[in-house]
């Protein structure tokens, strides 16, 4: 940094701080030389010394005295001028601060450090006909020659010798020996170059149109809307090749680990060391390579989850988010992004396209396109190769109690899934629900078994332990009842663990697979499962909405829908929406090969207009009956909703905070906004914090967040520290 700047602005990474501020501190001379933008430092503030985030410099200080920096822990960039900007943009809409912004964007880089390995190459200027080697030295040589830079064990192997025969060459001067960087490749793929299919005519209508927007040098945005099996991976595949043909760089964005699995290795077919990948499955190192490649350029493709979207990249063209209707792309943590948001705005940043890609889109992404508002509707109606869609099946539960029948398969699925194991062919089998047993109760008080942490029930897993899905807590299943001392404790509802108990029990014959996020805690466990299961080593797969949604799994042709009402009798306004993408998402993963395919959806509520819908795969009829009933209560995409969620660990303290923060909204509103609450949420308590809500509703965007701003800043100093408020825009 020359010497006309010696100050730098930096961005503090302040711990519960809401004040979003620039600071301003003096470089040391002998630092000078190695800062740049991005770098993260070590600053003194108070009494305390924190990180922070060098974001600019100035020749003079706004105020004095200035502090000098402490440090630098990182020298180089955390961050691109364009992720800054994006930073600055995620504090305004998300009311965090922008170093809680920027903890999302840098996270990747500074996780490891590159990984070295000695390698061994030959001098070939040391050798000649005359040069006395013995034929095996001769035959090291040589392989060292057509293969530099192997290890010395490495190199032994090949050449058929003891790795003693290596060291005397390098002592001689034969072999040289130096350190390089090894890059930790995730997904080694090393064919490149398969052949391309052919589009159907709706498929280069769509790649037209998205070529066109490539080339008008502004933002464009695209709802691909094509039904399941449609192609639109491919138009992901060719629009991707178009924005590199251009000198432009691709960001492809998935919901789930598993589909960013499947889809790294359909761009490395296509595109091979371009590529890169980054989601939370990787390792340490793993992370690390991936970015750094990113960052220097060298892999201009981004395949990866919602993290992703802060990739590195410097001139986007393209930002693709596959099945863009998912819940999986909003952030649950500080600050409480929507991935889908920021591509959007990262796209304007970057004068990009950003095409959104779903078979079943959110209701309020196909309303905005119906109108021409916030992006173009692009319509794919049919299936490749002249595939037709698989045909739907209801069972009702209730006819099947009224029969006798109180197993979890209905007697029309168990026949169906016998019928196509019975024919070589593989089944899915979708239940949104993990663990053995859904809820332990006591028949004697009649009080569900709890965490000790958090204000919700245990789950029974079938290794005897008891599991909170919140906070990880576990314990062995009791002999008596913690309340009462009953003896009578018993189980209700199924999970996937019973699930796959009650499948092997049925169909010995069947080779069985499960994959929910029990059975994947091990790195690259999904991999391996589906692989087995796409290469046919197993004939069912169970799992939840991780198998619901992109996969092609070209030997199913069956898939049961065990309790479809799961997601339904949530209490969310979204309950049926969710209901019918999931239903439609997991019936489109039959019949992708070539035999047609049958989907079995068991339900209690045969007759709901979500389920009507899934099984009709009629987006048509769905949107428009739940437009009806959103308009007329008053929800999105009518109105936006905030959260405000307040936590503390004495609940009493909670309690009166949530209904100062009321009071303050209440007061400094102008009647534009409306305020629910306090109120206890689903679950009260989360790892021994207690928690109140209060819900905001607003026609106006923009009124919702100055209203919140305002109240924030104003709330009382006294709760600070000790109740945690957190803001969630759209929750």
């Amino acid at each position: 940094m020359p010497d006309e700047y010696p100050y730098a602005e930096i961005v503090v990474d302040l711990p519960l701080a809401r004040v979003d501020q620039v600071y301003h501190y003096r470089i040391p001379k002998h630092l000078r030389t190695e800062l740049c933008a991005g770098a993260r430092v070590l600053v003194p503030f108070g009494r305390r010394e924190l990180p922070g985030y060098v974001v600019g410099f100035r020749a003079h200080a706004a105020v004095t005295p200035v502090k000098d920096i402490a440090g630098i822990l990182d020298a180089n960039p955390a961050f691109t001028p364009e992720l800054y900007a994006l930073a600055r943009w995620m504090a305004g809409r998300y009311l965090c601060t922008t170093a809680q912004a920027l903890q999302c964007i840098v996270a990747p880089a500074r996780q490891s450090r590159p990984r070295f390995e000695e390698g061994v190459w030959a001098v070939p200027t040391a050798v000649s006909d005359e040069t006395a080697l013995t034929p095996k030295q001769r035959q090291v040589w040589l392989a060292a020659l057509e293969h530099p830079g192997l290890s010395r064990a490495q190199l032994a192997l090949l050449a058929g010798v003891t790795p003693g025969v290596v060291s005397r060459l390098l002592a001689k001067g034969v072999l040289t020996a130096a350190r390089h960087t090894v890059i930790r490749d995730p997904y080694p793929q090393a064919a490149v170059g398969a052949e391309l299919p052919r589009l159907t005519g709706e498929q280069l209508t769509a790649l037209e149109t998205i070529k066109r927007g490539l080339d008008s040098g502004r933002r464009e945005i695209y709802l691909l809307h094509g039904i399941t099996g449609s192609g639109k991976t491919e138009i992901y595949l060719r629009a991707a090749a178009e924005a590199l043909a251009r000198g432009r760089e691709a960001l492809v964005l998935v919901p789930e680990i598993t589909l960013a699995s499947q889809l790294v290795r359909q761009f490395k077919a296509r595109f091979g060391s371009l590529v890169a990948v980054l989601h939370s499955g990787l390792g340490t190192g793993e992370r690390y390579d991936e970015w750094q490649r990113i960052f220097r350029g060298e892999a201009p493709l981004v395949v990866g989850t919602r993290s992703a979207v802060f990739a590195p990249l410097r001139n986007i063209g393209l930002i693709v988010l596959d099945e863009e209707h998912d819940g999986s792309y909003k952030q649950d943590e500080n600050p409480r992004y929507a991935a889908g948001e920021v591509a959007r705005a990262r796209a304007l940043l970057s004068k990009a396209v950003v095409l959104l890609g779903s078979a079943t889109p959110a209701l309020r992404t196909y309303a905005g396109a119906l109108t021409g508002e916030h992006c173009r509707l692009v319509r794919l109606t049919k299936r490749v190769d002249g595939r037709t869609l698989p045909k739907v099946k209801l069972v009702d539960l209730r006819e099947e109690l009224l029969a006798g029948n109180r197993h979890v398969f209905s007697r029309y699925l168990a026949d169906k899934i016998n019928e196509r194991l019975g024919k070589g062919q593989q089944v899915i089998l979708f239940l949104n629900r993990r663990g053995y047993m859904t809820v332990v109760l006591c028949r004697s008080c009649g009080r569900p078994l709890c965490c000790t942490h958090c204000a919700i029930s245990l789950t029974r897993h079938n290794d005897g332990f008891l599991r909170c899905h919140y906070c990880g807590y576990r314990r062995p299943l009791p002999q008596r009842c913690p309340d009462c001392g009953s003896t009578e404790l018993v189980g209700f509802g199924t999970g996937t663990q019973r699930l796959e108990e009650e499948t092997r029990r049925l169909f010995p014959q069947a080779r069985v697979l499960r994959l929910d996020s029990d059975t994947v805690a091990r790195k690259r466990t999904q991999d391996r499962v589906l692989a087995a299961f796409r290469e046919g080593d197993a004939d069912i797969l169970i799992g939840t909405q991780m198998i619901a949604k992109g996969l092609d799994l070209p030997g199913v042709t069956l898939v049961g829908v065990v309790d479809a009402d799961t997601t339904l009798v949530l209490p969310d306004y979204q309950a049926a929406e969710r209901t019918f993408q999931l239903i439609t998402q997991v019936a489109g993963r039959a019949g992708r090969g070539p035999v047609p395919g049958e989907v079995v959806v068991q339900t209690h509520r045969p007759e709901h207009y979500s389920i009507q819908a899934a099984v009709r795969q009629d987006y048509q009829r769905f949107f428009f009956q739940e437009m009806r009933l959103r308009r007329a209560l008053g929800y999105p995409p009518f109105s936006v909703l905030a959260q405000v969620i307040l936590r503390g660990r004495q609940e009493e303290r909670v309690e009166q905070a949530a209904r100062a923060f009321r009071d303050l909204l209440v007061a400094a509103g102008d009647g534009s906004v409306q305020v629910m609450g306090p109120a206890p949420p689903p679950v009260v308590k989360i790892k021994d914090h207690f928690r109140r809500q209060l819900l905001l509703k607003s026609p106006k965007r923009k009124a919702l967040h100055t209203l919140l701003q305002v109240v924030r800043d104003r709330f009382d100093t006294d709760y600070r520290g000790r109740v945690t408020v957190s803001v969630d825009i759209n929750p």
